[in-house]
């Protein structure tokens, strides 16, 4: 007679904020895959909703608050982790029915609470997890986090009140890590953390065996590595220490993407001061220029703060002339927004709500403009891509030049034979201010 199995309790999960967090998500969702549990993709099969909460802005507060009670509401049965777990009074305050609190990347007591909320049968044949993990991401890229924290004080961020100072991996774990991906399926690691430029400052003397050599933990060791594994190889928050020079004859050499997404926040020397970081914005210039000369096909990507406290008109203009020299590739902005526990909250000089607007509206103009004439010069250009999406004859890919969600897309016609992960040559045949579009060659 066939042995019954008996039925696994599902779990459902609702990730909000940054890849880090997804990774987060990721890592929880393996971890009770291999205790057993199944996943469930709504509320209604769920016998527990996990809620990964983002904490950094007010207004990310109160998306998580609204998706935890979305979830009481649907399910009623609720854990919540991740950064907004700090304020378990808040949460508890406006939800006192939700099952337990855990904070960010407090693995093993999230799983604790799942395995309390919805006790597992004791089966072997229930304990089954793919080597390389569960992924929230499509299977033909990964992010792939290499630290956790940060030891910057910047006056607009409460990251290390809520995840720490710096801790970084051991370099051969995220090495294996990144080759479990690769045999899984994947192409492209997105490489995320804090300070991806800080990596190893922690464990600097702690150089570990891979493949019968020893890796140094270090930015650039670490990305020369994880170019021999994956196709392709993302490099995002780094912050601009004069070491991250080394990185670029990786670029040149084709071990790594020629990418860097280098959170500026501003260029202004007075208000990068009193967001307590390096204000050495001229220098920065040069070394940009000095990393195209070497890597041609170099994309910049950076996000930029306005309407901080103490901005006056003259610092934005300046922001907007540095733009101009600076000729970033993809931008994003956002308007200062206090966060509470915040030092900038208490600098004099805010800077009026329809005043952030204006500039807001401005220094997206401008680096719309930028970007449009970047793309326009891509015409008639053969690029490689990877496929994300095909459908019917169409397909959706993005260039080197583009990380999946920030930035933009290559639209490709004639594409129906090709598959999700593919990476192909196409030319490009025209372009608009984020996004190209052309078609495979033959």
């Amino acid at each position: 007679m066939a042995t019954r199995l008996p039925e696994a309790p599902k779990v459902g999960m609702v990730s909000l904020g940054c890849p880090k967090n997804l990774v987060d998500s990721e890592r929880i969702l393996t971890k009770l895959r291999s205790d057993g549990y199944a996943m469930s993709a709504d509320y209604a099969g769920a016998d527990v909703v996990l809620v990964n909460t983002c904490g950094f802005l007010d207004s990310a507060k109160e998306e998580s608050l609204e998706a935890i009670g979305e979830a009481i509401a649907e399910n009623g049965r609720v854990i919540v982790t991740g950064c907004m777990g700090k304020e378990a009074d808040v949460i508890r305050a406006r939800f006192p029915n939700v099952l337990a609190v855990t904070g960010a990347h407090q693995y093993e007591e999230v799983v604790g609470a799942v395995h309390d909320a919805a006790p597992m049968p004791p089966n072997a044949f229930l304990n089954l997890v793919p080597e390389s993990g569960l992924k929230l991401t499509p299977r033909h890229y990964s992010y792939l986090k290499i630290s956790e924290g940060c030891n910057h004080r910047c006056s607009f961020c409460i990251i290390p009140a809520l995840r720490g100072d710096l801790v970084s991996r051991r370099p051969d774990a995220i090495l294996r890590e990144a080759e479990k991906l690769v045999e899984a399926g994947t192409k492209e690691l997105l490489v995320i953390s804090q300070d991806t430029s800080a990596y190893g400052v922690d464990i600097r003397k702690e150089p570990r065996m891979w493949k019968g050599a020893e890796v140094v933990p270090h930015m650039t060791d670490l990305a020369r590595e994880l170019g021999k594994i994956a196709p392709w190889v993302r490099l995002h928050y780094v912050y601009p220490y004069p070491h991250v020079d080394q990185v670029i004859p990786l670029m040149a050499e084709g071990l790594i993407l020629p990418y860097l997404d280098i959170p500026f926040q501003h260029a202004a020397p007075s208000v990068l001061r009193t967001m307590r970081r390096p204000a050495n914005e001229a220098k920065v210039l040069e070394r940009i220029h000095r990393w195209r000369e070497i890597a041609p096909d170099i994309t910049i990507r950076s996000t930029f703060v306005v309407g901080f406290p103490g901005e006056t008109e003259e610092d934005f203009q300046y922001l907007l002339d540095w733009l101009d020299e600076a000729q970033l590739d993809r931008v994003g902005a956002f308007r200062f927004e206090p966060v509470e526990g915040a030092a900038a909250n208490d600098l004099p000089g805010a800077v009026p709500e329809a005043v952030k607007e204006e500039r807001y509206a401005r220094i997206m103009e401008k680096t719309a403009a930028i970007s449009a004439a970047k793309l326009q010069a891509k015409i008639g250009r053969t690029l490689e891509v990877i496929i994300d999406e095909v459908e019917g004859d169409g397909a959706n890919a993005r260039s080197q030049a583009d990380a999946p969600e920030i930035d933009g897309t290559v639209f490709l016609r004639d594409a129906g034979h090709l598959k999700q992960g593919d990476i192909v040559q196409v030319e490009i045949e025209d372009a608009d201010e984020h996004d190209l579009y052309g078609a495979p060659l033959a």
